[in-house]
């Protein structure tokens, strides 16, 4: 007889608390598209290769792909719909418009995602930490420079922002 997956579990989604009841080997990928409606978080390899799914699970860029549901008790994730706070968006997210970066979009949300996490941690990232936190995360339109000028750009809003209270974690 095969052995059952099924999870009980409770996790938060973008500060939301969620109640799993499910097989805890599902890539939560699948969870934040089909059962949340979370669709920013987009699929690309499903191997956790190309960054298009990268989400922050307790603030550290995860693959969505990759991340089974079993592994998510009392963890906090947050999507790209999560960044923005409640009445500005994140400094990546303005960044990212500011600098015109996506060109077909798809890998966007992921790309946003992994710079989200490098400016939280790194307030004036140099060209050399862009491309190491974002080696992963790969555009097939190429818009390696606009990200870099964006990414550098959210910094220089965060700091900006350090002192003001947005509510954001990520």
């Amino acid at each position: 007889m095969a052995r059952s997956s099924n999870r009980k579990l409770q996790f938060f989604v973008n500060g939301t608390r969620q109640d799993y009841n499910g097989d805890g080997d599902q890539p939560l990928l699948w969870h934040l598209r089909d059962q949340l409606r979370l669709t920013g978080t987009k699929f690309g390899c499903g191997t956790g290769l190309c960054g298009a799914c990268t989400v922050h699970v307790e603030g550290k860029p995860a693959r969505a792909c990759v991340v089974n549901m079993g592994s998510l008790a009392g963890k906090r994730v947050t999507t790209v719909e999560g960044l923005a706070g409640k009445d500005a968006l994140h400094p990546v997210q303005q960044a990212w418009r500011e600098a015109n970066v996506p060109q077909c979009g798809y890998c966007q949300a992921g790309q946003m995602m992994a710079a989200a996490a490098l400016v939280a941690g790194n307030s004036a990232p140099d060209d050399a930490a862009i491309d190491e936190a974002l080696r992963g995360n790969l555009c097939r339109c190429g818009t390696y420079a606009r990200i870099r000028v964006a990414v550098k750009r959210a910094a220089e809003l965060s700091r900006a922002n350090s002192g003001k209270s947005t509510g954001r974690t990520s």
